[in-house]
């Protein structure tokens, strides 16, 4: 069975998220489609909220967001407990937000980044494994209420 990966965006994320739907089901992934249908203007944390709380509560291991700068997807995204998202424009930041911060929402910048340069940034961030180590206190710290 696909494992399945919300994917969402606002208006000006929509193409990019399109692309990049495509992409996953390509690599077999079975995508989840929450929004937005059209580059009409529409309202970014809906959106956010659709995929990090499936994340959040368990429902799916990960999920893919879009939009402008990515910064509006990503404080929206973070609200949510167990939600580690980051925003990546390259697929160096994609690698290191796995490995060292088992990012487990990857959210890119679609003003900032081509459609192909988005594809390489997923597919970075799909291939690469949290490494563990010293970086697993670093990231239960995330957690912990104080």
């Amino acid at each position: 069975m696909a494992e399945k990966i919300p994917i969402g965006a606002d208006h000006a994320g929509f193409a990019l998220k399109e692309r990049l739907k495509a992409e996953l089901e390509a690599l077999g992934f079975e995508p989840v489609d929450v929004g937005t249908h059209s580059t009409e203007s529409v309202d970014y944390p809906d959106y956010a909220k659709a995929v990090a709380s499936q994340v959040g509560e368990g429902a799916v291991t990960r999920g893919v967001l879009t939009c402008g700068t990515g910064l509006g997807m990503s404080y929206a995204a973070n609200r949510f407990a167990g939600v580690r998202a980051a925003v990546a424009w390259t697929p160096e930041i994609a690698e290191l937000a796995r490995r060292h911060n088992d990012a487990n929402v990857l959210i890119l910048p679609a003003r900032f980044v081509k459609e192909e340069q988005g594809v390489e940034i997923l597919r970075r961030w799909l291939e690469s494994p949290f490494e563990g180590g010293r970086h697993e206190r670093r990231v239960a710290k995330i957690e912990v209420d104080e």
